[in-house]
């Protein structure tokens, strides 16, 4: 405890070595907790992918598997009826009759037109016939629908040529007991190069696409199945297959109808398409868009749909929410406080422990210089006096009085510092009793006023007749320590260069507490040892050598001898002339009375 530096730096390094580990802790659980709630966040991002697609697929299943079952004929204005029958079942007589295909008569939203391009490399449309036909078709749907779907076909002319349209349904024919594989045509295996995490959620995308585009090509077969089960040996249909023309997307297969191959589709209205898968997904993706999809192998990384060459663009992820609620960061900020809190209590522990040792150093090198000079006094007349060397009887009786006067000092100090030892030991004892305030002031002044007649001074005492009658509940013991403290430092700090050598002790009216007031006339006390006034053992060797005697611990114990009573001890500062010492003590009908302002 003799270096405080060396102390301090020890605790400085060890505090900035646990802040430093703390912090590196702090680091890296909250690194790890956002990179955990990352995770987290793209699972759910992609678990919102997935469904989204699934609802997309699951949407466009209806549509495409109506549209591959189709029968081969219906993509005619009007086609015959093989074996019509009346009312009554009878067989009616062998003459072709004609039939309006379901296509003219029935239109799908979705749908812009159907169309058939057939051996004569003609590009037709059961919905705009022509010649004859269109006349018929007049009377089932109207005119102006002829028109608009005749200036459809005109419009799918310019956007698609027959060329690419062949090339593009060269496939294997199926039979209609066949089932549809849609997965093979779009998925890719995922490559290797991959990171690990991106190659678990390619494996992922991949096994995705091939369950939905597995599932929808056993709905389109069974469909088919059902649509068409009397097929005959001479006609084949091929699977349908989805082609981006630009911005036209039609649905085509190829049919052959005794050796002769046609390309039969449909013309889907994409805008409209769109806008419905994308309103269908907007509680999962809002942001969500939808972009055409080229190329024979795309991207496995792509999030595709299995129904049409479609990549989901889902949207940014969402922002990163607030880490308040997370576990991790609670107990990251309980560590801190907790460790900031142990690093205060042990600062202040280890800083009382180094003023206290500091302070008992200053003490004991105060009272070593108090207690030398009466030691050096007694043994110097002692001896003087017991080898007979002083015959004159004045100045025996003189001697006599100075040794008298050393006692008495050290008396005073042994016990000060003992009082304080017992009020920090808790073991003080007092003698509580309630009195009138001038019979307390009767029984303490005797010896107040010896002390300051031995330091040539005289104490004056003022009341009043009301004051005097105040009932105060003290311990009449310490009180007198208390006003002995007050004017022994009188008698030593203004008694020597006082204005007039007087020592008041006043009893002052209050309302709430009793006062008594200590003021001498000499030089005052400074701003900067009233800021100390108080504190124990403040007074250092080098000051106690160089001013009165005393180890500036009086004070101190008066302040903590009269806050045991309930009462306080202050400077008043509004006094100018000298030093002033307020004492307040409780009344019988109040607890405790300590004033506002206190020094």
């Amino acid at each position: 405890m003799n270096r405080p530096l060396f102390i301090w730096s020890v605790f400085a390094a060890a505090l900035a070595l646990l802040l430093a580990t703390m912090g590196a802790v702090t680091v890296t659980a909250v690194r790890l907790d956002r990179s955990q709630a990352a995770a987290q966040r793209q699972a759910e991002y992609e678990e919102k992918v997935r469904l989204a697609l699934w609802r997309m697929d699951s949407a466009l299943a209806p549509m495409i598997v109506q549209e591959s079952s189709r029968p081969y004929f219906t993509y005619r204005a009007f086609f015959p009826a093989e074996r019509p029958y009346d009312k009554m079942f009878n067989r009616l007589s062998g003459e072709e009759r004609l039939l309006p295909s379901p296509l003219l008569t029935q239109t799908s939203s979705n749908v812009l037109l159907h169309f058939q391009y057939g051996p004569e490399c003609i590009l037709t449309s059961p919905q705009a016939p022509a010649g004859p036909q269109r006349t018929l078709a007049e009377r089932h749907v109207g005119p102006q629908q002829i028109q608009q779907f005749s200036a459809r076909l005109a419009q799918l002319e310019k956007l698609i040529t027959p060329e690419a349209l062949q090339m593009s349904c060269v496939t294997t024919l199926a039979k209609p007991d066949n089932p549809l594989a849609l997965a093979p045509q779009l998925v890719a295996s995922a490559p290797e190069s991959k990171a690990p995490v991106q190659q678990q959620q390619a494996l992922l995308n991949t096994a995705e696409l091939q369950a939905r585009a597995q599932t929808y090509g056993n709905a389109a077969a069974w469909n088919q199945l059902e649509a068409n089960p009397m097929a005959r040996g001479d006609v084949a249909e091929g699977v349908v297959k989805p082609i981006w023309f630009g911005d036209a997307l039609v649905l085509a297969r190829r049919v052959s109808v005794q050796g002769r191959d046609y390309i039969q589709g449909c013309w889907l209205d994409w805008p409209r398409i769109k806008s419905g898968l994308l309103a269908g997904v907007q509680d999962l993706l809002p942001k969500a868009e939808l972009e055409p999809l080229r190329g024979d192998r795309p991207d496995p990384q792509a999030r595709m749909l299995a129904g049409l060459p479609l990549r989901l663009v889902p949207g940014p992820l969402a922002s990163t929410p607030p880490l308040a609620k997370s576990p991790i960061l609670l107990a990251l900020v309980v560590s801190w406080v907790s460790v900031l809190l142990v690093a205060v209590a042990v600062g202040a522990l280890l800083h009382g422990a180094v003023s206290l040792s500091e302070r008992r150093g200053a003490f004991v090198s105060a009272v070593t210089h108090e207690l030398r000079t009466p030691l050096t006094t007694f043994k110097m007349y002692s001896e003087m006096l017991a080898e007979g060397m002083v015959q004159d009887e004045e100045r025996k009786r003189t001697y006599l009085n100075t040794l008298c006067s050393e006692a008495n000092r050290l008396s005073h100090l042994v016990e000060n510092v003992l009082a304080y030892a017992r009020l920090e030991r808790g073991s003080a004892r007092s003698r509580v009793e309630s009195l009138s305030l001038a019979a307390l002031v009767e029984r303490v002044r005797p010896r107040l006023a010896q002390r300051a007649e031995q330091a040539g001074m005289r104490l004056v005492v003022d009341s009043s007749e009301q004051t005097d009658r105040s009932i105060v509940h003290v311990d009449v013991g310490a009180v007198e320590q208390i006003l002995f403290n007050l004017v022994d430092n009188a008698c030593k700090y203004a008694g020597p260069n006082g204005a007039e050598r007087l020592i008041h002790l006043e009893a002052l009216p209050d309302s709430k507490c009793a006062m008594l007031r200590v003021r001498d006339h000499g030089q005052g006390i400074s701003a900067e040892g009233a800021k100390r006034l108080f504190k124990p053992f403040s007074k250092s060797a080098h000051e106690a050598a160089h001013t009165a005697p005393g180890v500036g611990l009086g004070l101190a114990l008066c302040r903590r001898l009269s806050r045991s009573m309930g009462g306080d001890l202050h400077l008043d500062r509004l006094v100018t002339t000298g030093a002033c010492f307020v004492l307040t003590l409780p009344l019988t009908s109040t607890e405790t009375c300590r004033p506002a302002s206190i020094a």
